[in-house]
């Protein structure tokens, strides 16, 4: 018989991750007792199956397509990549799927870890099941902070289980190079994964139900990463779909909307992502499982004074730095209400109003070329019904990216609020931009007014530059 063991906390926090870890991090700076519950590894998706294996594995294929394109250097790097050593320095990256420094340095703050499978079992109460089945229950006083991610989606197709299909995990994880990858889907985990495993020795076949990749950025952006995945051998094709997929004598077998067959040794279906809220216990405090949770913008669910929700379960912004912002926020509001601190609500960018994910949330796809976006593209920007003003400019129009010996290969694109005379947006895609887009984030969340930027002078020759050539084109058009 398992015996059960109850322990009050001020805080407990569902989910080991970067969004959990944060939220754990301000709970206890503030003072406050916190429990942290975790069924897999400390530290979560992002540092063992997404964030970093992924960018282990993009940045040879970058940095080699980067080569090629430089004068006195092309010649050098045209051979293959060692993939032997890109995939050891991956299991090096995710510290060989061992978690002892995440769970060092929860110790290191004064967190209490608990292995195992937690589940809400009524209002402030979560009973956890350890690996040999004891059962514990975790009371907390003041908050229970739900951050427990998203899982991969996979279609609705008739004997997928059977194919063993890849998602990313498997994708970020696998220890050896397909010969023939079929990558499906048009976002960033497939455009990633497509430009790596290519550039690892796959033949990859890119599967894209809509007109093209990244759907959610400015068109050129999937156009410019599609033209580069093509010159590097892929098969990119838009607008299919799968009516069927098999596995025969090991070998996979998608068939295409319009009826073709497409063979391949695994596929990698990265078609959406879902909320991991299925079994958490949703139920015993009057919510639906599987379902995403809102939140207030200090990420507290609605209708109670106890519960939040952190990081991609509330479906606000499916990015590991947009969750760790959320819970630096969501930290700090738990700590002022258990204090009797008053939240002002009419402080639209206090230190208790997640409101950067409403106006300034930056991404980036590193594929070759780079693609990075804060705020609103063109087309959101119109139907918000401002008045606005777009410009575009060619990377190549700036010395620093022509330095890189291939600058014309990028675009950027600046979007101005003609009443506020204030940036709303940017895109920019090219060799390096993803050390770029802080800039543009800081304009959009600081509403940094557009005669105060001409004052922000960017080195020459960088490909910060862009900013002028933006600002410039702003002017005379």
């Amino acid at each position: 018989m398992t015996e059960t063991e109850t322990i009050a906390y001020d805080v407990v926090v569902l989910g080991a991750g970067p969004v959990g870890e944060n939220v754990a991090d301000r709970t206890r700076a503030a003072g406050l007792s916190t429990a942290v519950v975790e069924s897999e590894l400390v530290g979560g998706e992002c540092s063992y199956w997404a964030c970093i294996p992924s960018k282990a594995l993009l940045r040879p294929a970058i940095a080699r397509a980067d080569a090629r394109r430089v004068p006195g250097l092309r010649h050098s790097v045209q051979g293959p990549l060692d993939a032997a050593a890109v995939l050891a320095h991956r299991n090096y990256e995710t510290s060989d799927w061992k978690d002892a420094g995440g769970v060092a340095w929860l110790e290191s703050i004064g967190a209490d870890l608990y292995r195992g499978h937690g589940r809400l079992t009524g209002p402030r109460t979560v009973t956890v099941t350890g690996p040999d089945g004891e059962l514990t229950v975790l009371t907390a006083r003041h908050a229970v902070a739900v951050a427990t991610g998203t899982t991969a989606a996979l279609p609705d197709l008739p004997g997928l289980a059977d194919v063993k299909p890849w998602i990313s995990r498997d994708a970020t994880s696998a220890q050896s190079v397909p010969g023939r990858l079929i990558v499906v889907g048009g976002g960033v985990v497939a455009a990633e994964m497509a430009t790596a495993w290519q550039a690892l020795g796959s033949q990859v076949t890119l599967l894209v139900r809509g007109k093209g990749l990244l759907p959610r950025m400015e068109p050129f952006a999937g156009e410019l990463i599609a033209e580069a995945l093509t010159e590097a051998g892929a098969d990119v094709r838009t607008g299919t779909s799968l009516t069927s997929v098999t596995r025969e004598n090991g070998t996979v077998v998608a068939v295409t909307g319009t009826g073709d067959r497409i063979e391949a040794d695994e596929i990698l279906f990265a078609t959406g992502r879902v909320p991991h809220t299925d079994d958490i216990g949703l139920e015993t405090v009057g919510l639906e499982p599987g379902s995403w949770l809102s939140v207030d913008d200090s990420l507290r669910v609605p209708g109670t004074d106890w519960l939040y929700a952190v990081g991609d379960v509330n479906h606000r912004a499916l990015l590991t730095h947009q969750g760790k912002y959320q819970a630096r926020i969501a930290g700090a509001a738990i700590a002022a209400r258990a204090a009797g601190v008053p939240i002002l609500e009419s402080d639209p960018w206090g230190a208790h109003a997640a409101t950067a994910d409403h106006v300034a949330v930056p991404q980036v796809v590193f594929t070759d070329p780079e693609a990075t976006a804060v705020g609103l593209s063109l087309a959101e920007a119109e139907q918000s019904g401002r008045r606005i003003k777009a410009v575009d400019v060619d990377l190549g129009s700036v010395a620093g990216a022509e330095l890189y010996g291939d600058g014309n290969r990028g675009r950027a694109r600046m979007i101005v609020d003609l009443d506020r005379e204030v940036v709303v947006g940017v895109t920019l895609v090219g060799p390096g931009v993803g050390e770029l887009i802080h800039s543009a984030t800081v304009a959009i969340a600081g509403e940094v007014p557009i005669s105060r930027l001409w004052h922000a002078v960017p080195s020459f020759p960088t490909i910060s530059e862009i900013w002028l050539r933006l600002l410039e084109a702003y002017r005379d058009n």
